[in-house]
């Protein structure tokens, strides 16, 4: 990411205290300095409408401005004290105008009745458990080409945390490879309401996925293809690896693709290489499969 290690570690610790909190709460987000007098005349007040409004969802963080430049530059902050209310990640609302305690709860309560906080939640609430053993196995049945029963796992999953992401991505592309299209638009869908699960590398592999699945053909279509794409016309060619890639049979189109890209690297600006590394996104770059296939790709390419 062009991160230097201090940077890093600067998201990370604003994930963690800042980020996270804020999937199921709203976060009054406070940056202020230790030489700023109107920043310790606002924090008493912060700290009296936070504790009032704790069990409604609302909990206040503080960053000084000093210590994380970086976070602050990120939110662009020009003068202090500065005040956001965060929501699920993103800002939702500027409440450094909101300097008495009156304004604070009349602006709060017009954000809490717009968003699905959780109110009244525990301070000690159970995290989400570890599931990644889970996640792990579900991959590895799904690389063995049982994606029904990966879809079931990572169902089971997200039922135990709800906002794991590289669960979401899986649940979608295990129903693509089951020939569940439509579930798997829906799934991704309801993935896509979080942003913070969004965003995620993850998800836009899941979304790769199930564009590619877009081109599904029933077997009469795909031998017809496959018959056409044996003319040699290139773009018959490129529609038979598409449908045969939806339809399951990646080695079929890999080998088409791989054939196009040595016998024409420019046709159509690149396509069979752009559609290979589309497909390698899709299945995931450190799935055996495409490891032996970009090997292919790079002999081709270097060899």
């Amino acid at each position: 990411m062009g991160l230097s290690m201090d940077e890093q570690k600067a998201v990370e610790r604003f994930k963690t205290e800042v980020v996270e909190p804020s999937m199921t709460k709203l976060v009054i987000l406070d940056f202020h300095a230790e030489w700023c007098g109107p920043c310790k005349a606002l924090a008493p007040m912060l700290e009296k409408v936070a504790g009032e409004y704790a069990d409604k969802g609302v909990v206040l963080k503080k960053i000084d401005v000093d210590e994380e430049k970086f976070i602050a530059a990120q939110f662009q902050v020009q003068s202090i004290p500065t005040v956001y209310a965060l929501f699920q990640g993103q800002p939702v609302a500027d409440l450094t105008n909101a300097r008495s305690e009156t304004q604070m709860k009349q602006t709060l309560d017009q954000i809490l009745s717009q968003l699905p906080i959780e109110a009244g939640a525990a301070q000690d609430a159970k995290p989400e458990q570890d599931v990644s053993q889970f996640v792990t196995m579900a991959e590895q049945i799904l690389a063995d080409g049982d994606a029904e029963r990966a879809a079931g796992i990572f169902d089971q999953v997200l039922q135990m945390a709800p906002n794991n992401a590289a669960a979401h991505a899986g649940l979608v592309r295990s129903l693509v490879q089951a020939g569940h299209v439509e579930q798997a638009q829906a799934a991704l869908s309801a993935a896509e309401t979080n942003p913070a699960i969004a965003t995620d590398p993850q998800i836009e592999q899941a979304r790769s996925a199930l564009e590619l699945a877009g081109n599904r053909v029933d077997e009469g279509e795909l031998t017809a293809l496959k018959e056409a794409a044996a003319g040699g016309d290139m773009q018959a060619r490129f529609d038979y690896a598409e449908a045969a890639f939806a339809a399951g049979h990646r080695d079929a189109a890999a080998d088409e693709l791989l054939a196009m890209f040595e016998a024409d690297r420019e046709w159509n600006d690149g396509a069979s290489r752009t559609k290979l590394l589309q497909i390698f996104e899709a299945v995931g770059l450190e799935d055996p499969w495409v490891v032996a296939t970009r090997r292919r790709l790079s002999k081709i390419l270097f060899g």
